[in-house]
């Protein structure tokens, strides 16, 4: 059976994010894309626009000395613009390291992702990490 084009596209998206591939991020995202991270700390908070939410994954690999890796789980699509991922992530920071399980919920209109929810296993461990 083959992955639905919304499969697909976040699976994309996944493989250019760990590979620190904006351009193709870029690609994938609609202009007005926003990523809403949970939490309190610092990279927490809704980033609107293409140039904010890529700024921000920039922040994560910084904030990180490029420690931050992501791997992906598994990708559900409900055939109706959703995708739900399941992904573990790791990443040292200031003598800190975190091993999380999180997720996100994609909207996607067409070919473009417009939103991404993201969620986190441990919220008070992420604002720890991050802060």
């Amino acid at each position: 059976m083959a992955d639905h084009p919304h499969a697909l596209l976040v699976r994309k998206g996944y493989d250019a994010f760990v590979r620190g591939d904006m351009d193709t991020l870029r690609s994938l995202m609609s202009s007005d894309v926003t990523h809403h991270v949970p939490g309190t700390h610092p990279l927490s908070g809704d980033f609107k626009g293409l140039d904010a939410t890529i700024d921000m994954y920039g922040q994560l690999f910084a904030q990180t000395n490029g420690t931050l890796h992501v791997e992906l789980r598994n990708v559900l699509v409900d055939g109706r613009g959703h995708a739900v991922t399941l992904h573990r992530f790791t990443a040292e920071r200031d003598g800190k390291r975190i091993d999380e399980t999180g997720g996100i919920v994609f909207r996607i209109l067409g070919d473009k992702i417009t939103d991404l929810d993201e969620c986190v296993e441990d919220i008070d461990k992420a604002n720890e990490f991050w802060s």
